[in-house]
């Protein structure tokens, strides 16, 4: 029951999502908008769209909200063709990143996520370059300080629903599922009142990297900032161990 734990960074990109939600709604409704288009309206028959749904709830997303932009998106056949992109790379001290976009322009996507890389000293690669050093996973957070339910309760409560893994970490508890399950694992545990501090379908570094060197460390931030500035960028997923 033990792993390592990213309830700290997690928090931490909470409070910047605080500070920013417009935009972390505005970067979900694109992700709701592309789910009902690629696979329909109904959450039961549109894993993907459930998926988006669990990680709009974690991030506290009204649901007339994610309602609103179901019908919207349902009703819309001429809205912006976003793509998807991934980048992979490398930055300071050999870290590796992985970059998932939604664009509706290529060049202007690629020329935020490359100076991001290059002004932080690092450099993008090839397609799966980094990405074998992750596993695909859904993550569920659970802040301890929130959840009054017994650690053995609570574990049993997440095998119960589907997930592959429970993990005990000194501030939080982690769900680890297979990313096949994940929408009902999440609504399972949600639907028994217990509070998430995140919950989506992630990459999780098989290993951690180390930076020693404040300078890496500065540039690693550099990169990770500028990548979160773009309103392309969905997700950025390093394997940097900040704690």
């Amino acid at each position: 029951m033990s792993g390592h734990s990213k309830f700290a960074n997690i928090k931490h990109k909470k409070e910047k999502n605080d500070a920013a939600k417009g935009k972390i709604f505005t970067i979900i409704g694109r992700e709701i908008a592309v789910a009902v288009k690629e696979g329909g309206p109904d959450p039961a028959n549109n894993f993907k769209l459930a998926t988006v749904i669990a990680k709009a709830k974690a991030n506290n997303m009204p649901n007339d909200t994610i309602e609103r932009g179901i019908k919207k998106a349902a009703g819309d056949g001429s809205g912006a063709n976003y793509e998807t992109i991934t980048y992979e790379g490398y930055g300071p001290g050999g870290t590796a990143i992985i970059v998932r976009t939604l664009t509706d322009n290529k060049n202007r996507t690629a020329a935020d996520v490359r100076a991001a890389f290059t002004k932080g000293g690092g450099n993008i690669g090839t397609p799966g370059c980094v990405s074998f050093m992750f596993d695909e996973k859904g993550q569920i957070i659970i802040d301890k300080e929130e959840c009054s339910m017994d650690a053995d309760d609570l574990m049993m409560e997440a095998l119960d629903a589907g997930a592959e893994d429970f993990r005990e970490e000194e501030d939080c508890y982690e769900v680890i599922t297979d990313p096949d399950v994940f929408a009902e694992v999440e609504k399972a545990l949600r639907g028994k009142g217990i509070p998430m501090a995140e919950a989506e379908v992630t990459m999780i570094p098989q290993t951690y990297v180390t930076l020693t060197d404040e300078g890496a460390v500065g540039q690693l931030n550099r990169i990770l900032d500028m990548l979160d500035a773009s309103d392309d960028v969905q997700n950025v997923y390093h394997n940097w161990d900040e704690e």
